[in-house]
């Protein structure tokens, strides 16, 4: 209902060129969506992805080519990985633009005038939004090996985005402390319930890993791990 397709994709930078052409797929319909295309810094560097700009800048898709760089890739810095890590100034004939993704109003407010600036028929962009991890890549990066845990929690202490919108409610007295205190301690209480629900169910049975994945597929053959399996889509 919003007008926007999200683009994530399994191998390393794959979902960029598919993020293009879903793109495309939108202009040739003239449905007035758009898509956004997202990647780390780490996925920057792949060749396809410099491909699916030009191609997109040729046909002119509404694209939002959105680089979140968190600095750290999998656990190379962008300045070791990168000979240019100003990522929005890599598209060429793709304008680029670099904000705070940290900040919650600025990404609100800039995705509103860059997809409306797409919609008007002017092309792709190329956003390089400016985050952050708290922790490691994966269960098996403890985070700390190529950063030091001062500048972990120096970020949490400065830059958290929901620290930071907490900061803006109490300001603008849209909120007290002491109301969002107590917001947050129902969402704690939503999570530990699910947690416990969780833990405490049964495992569930090999069917239902073809469930709930897509929207209006029910009875819809689903691929398994391999070209033998298949399962029966539903609710």
């Amino acid at each position: 209902s919003s007008g926007i397709n999200a683009e994530y994709g399994g191998i390393v930078g794959a979902q960029v060129p598919v993020g293009a052409g879903i793109a495309f797929g939108h202009k040739f319909k003239g449905d007035g969506k758009v898509c956004i295309a997202l990647y780390g810094d780490g996925a920057a560097n792949q060749g396809q992805v410099f491909e699916a700009y030009n191609l997109a800048a040729l046909f002119k898709v509404p694209c939002l080519f959105t680089c979140e760089n968190n600095h750290y890739g999998m656990g190379t810095s962008a300045e070791r990985a990168a000979a240019n890590p100003n990522y929005y100034t890599r598209g060429d004939a793709v304008p680029g633009i670099k904000m705070d993704g940290m900040n919650i109003l600025a990404v609100r407010e800039f995705t509103r005038a860059v997809t409306d600036w797409m919609r008007a028929g002017n092309g792709p962009v190329v956003a390089e939004v400016e985050t952050y991890r708290y922790y490691g890549h994966s269960m098996s990066d403890p985070g700390t090996s190529y950063r030091t845990r001062d500048e972990v929690q120096e970020v949490r202490k400065t830059k958290d985005p929901i620290t930071m919108v907490k900061a803006m409610m109490i300001e603008a007295e849209l909120a007290t402390e002491a109301e969002l205190k107590e917001l947050d301690g129902e969402c704690r209480k939503i999570i530990d319930d699910a947690t416990k629900f969780a833990r405490e169910s049964p495992e569930l049975e090999t069917h239902e890993m073809f469930n709930t994945i897509y929207t209006d597929m029910d009875g819809s053959r689903i691929r398994g791990s391999d070209s033998m399996t298949y399962g029966i889509h539903s609710p």
